[in-house]
């Protein structure tokens, strides 16, 4: 493969664990459905169920069922986000993303793609005929007590269609605040904006940095029963109690936009906007902000002064912005030392230099490896968090259309914790590793 080989001892223990890991998804259980796969009859059975499927439920279904099945059910019990099916010239790869990270589950028989790929194609129910424009569908499977729902979407690629699934588990309690991992002073300050009548308060960060679980466990703070609360979502996760939830959908008309100006007719208190995505949807959010009701939202910003100027470029005048944004939380998920496998360890001095970290490194802390946490040294993610307050000083500087990093460091002067500071802090109390905040700090930067 050109690259450098460096011995390492080990004992006979250690290389079975090490080969189980390497291999054993890929020669298991999928292997086994693999061979017994007829394709003469194979897309007769992929047809064969509707409806939400039991994934423990397997005897009598068709190898290539099973074999899907099987897929879930991993993905399930390896509490993946996301399953990636990717096909390639001589073989079809299956990833899954787990803690943030994506990993190489199985390898599959080129000549499999187009059975598995219309078999979930069945299950989310889209027309498995149509091979060469993208197509979005839903399909929910049941593991035990649990039901999970799968938002699959499927497009065409140069060696065939592209499938990714992401796993919602309806069964999991909703976090709280207090689950999200800020410090002390953080969750009072924004306990406190969460308590305010009106204004506009946004949660920015990229994709799968849990701005949704945030905004969520922030609603759950809220006394539905003494607020007329209203949220315009795309998906709907999860159902909270005691509110209601509009699905938008853009092919059908429903717009963010459009919601929210049917939304504000009816006596909304507080109103929860998946995403600010465009012009329209930003000026109305800033109205219902500025006429009495509080409202959430979501913004795709690298940290939280950029949010900002993110709406400055959606064409939001300043004064505007200034008078009706109360608040930005800007986070990043970790991945979590795992707690069976954690020794004490020395991080690479160039990375305490990159992160300016000048503090202990007795309690810094990372994972060795173990089955538990598949030989990452990581179970679990943490949030780290930065929570800009907009005061007269931030107002003066929106007013005069100064820069993100004007902003930001007016906000730190004002003792703002970084998503940076925030992620050492972590680290230095053995949370997460030095390696794993440079990761999510260069996506800040």
């Amino acid at each position: 493969l050109g690259g450098d080989i460096e011995p390492v001892a080990a004992d006979q223990k250690q290389l079975t664990v090490a080969i189980n890991h390497a291999y054993g998804q890929q020669i298991g259980a999928a292997q086994e459905f693999v061979e017994k796969l007829d394709r003469d009859t194979v897309m007769q059975q992929v047809m064969a169920m509707d409806g939400r499927e039991d994934l423990l439920n397997v005897s009598d279904r068709a190898p290539v069922i099973k074999l899907v099945n099987l897929l879930l059910f991993e993905a399930v019990q390896q509490e993946a986000s996301d399953i990636h099916i990717q096909p390639y010239e001589n073989k079809l790869i299956v990833r899954m993303r787990i803690d943030g990270v994506l990993f190489d589950v199985f390898d599959l028989p080129q000549n499999l793609q187009d059975e598995v790929i219309s078999r979930i194609k069945v299950m989310a129910r889209m027309n498995i005929a149509e091979k060469r424009l993208p197509q979005d569908g839903r399909a929910s499977v049941q593991v035990g007590d649990r039901v999970i729902d799968l938002r699959v979407s499927a497009v065409p690629a140069s060696h065939g269609e592209r499938v990714v699934i992401r796993l919602l588990d309806k069964s999991t309690r909703l976090k709280t605040l207090d689950d999200l991992g800020m410090d002390e002073e953080t969750l009072k300050r924004f306990s406190r904006l969460i308590g305010m009548e009106h204004g506009l308060i946004l949660v920015t960060g990229p994709t799968g940095s849990g701005k949704t679980t945030t905004l969520y466990a922030s609603l759950g703070q809220i006394d539905a029963g003494r607020q007329n609360i209203i949220t315009l979502e795309d998906p709907i996760e999860y159902q909270l109690d005691g509110i209601s939830q509009i699905q938008i959908a853009e092919k059908r008309g429903m717009t963010f936009a459009g919601g929210l100006r049917s939304v504000l007719r009816q006596d909304p208190d507080i109103i929860m906007i998946g995403e600010i995505r465009d012009h329209e949807t930003a000026v109305m959010a800033i109205q219902a902000a500025l006429t009495g009701h509080l409202v959430f939202s979501t913004l795709h910003t690298n940290d939280a002064a950029s949010a900002m100027t993110r709406l400055l470029d959606l064409g939001i005048e300043p004064y505007l912005v200034g008078s009706s944004l109360v608040g930005v939380l800007a986070q990043r998920l970790v991945r979590r030392v795992c707690h069976r496998c954690a020794a004490p360890y020395e991080p690479d001095a160039a990375a305490l230099e990159s992160l300016r970290y000048d503090g202990p490194v007795d309690d810094l802390r990372k994972g060795a490896g173990c089955p538990s946490c598949r030989q990452t040294g990581y179970h679990g993610r943490a949030g780290c968090f930065e929570l800009l307050t907009v005061d007269e000083q931030i107002r003066r500087l929106i007013a005069s259309r100064a820069t993100a990093v004007d902003i930001d460091q007016a906000a730190r002067r004002a003792c703002m914790r970084s998503l940076c500071e925030d992620g050492l802090v972590k680290a230095s109390a053995g949370l997460t590793t030095v390696e794993e905040v440079m990761r999510v700090s260069m996506r800040a930067t």
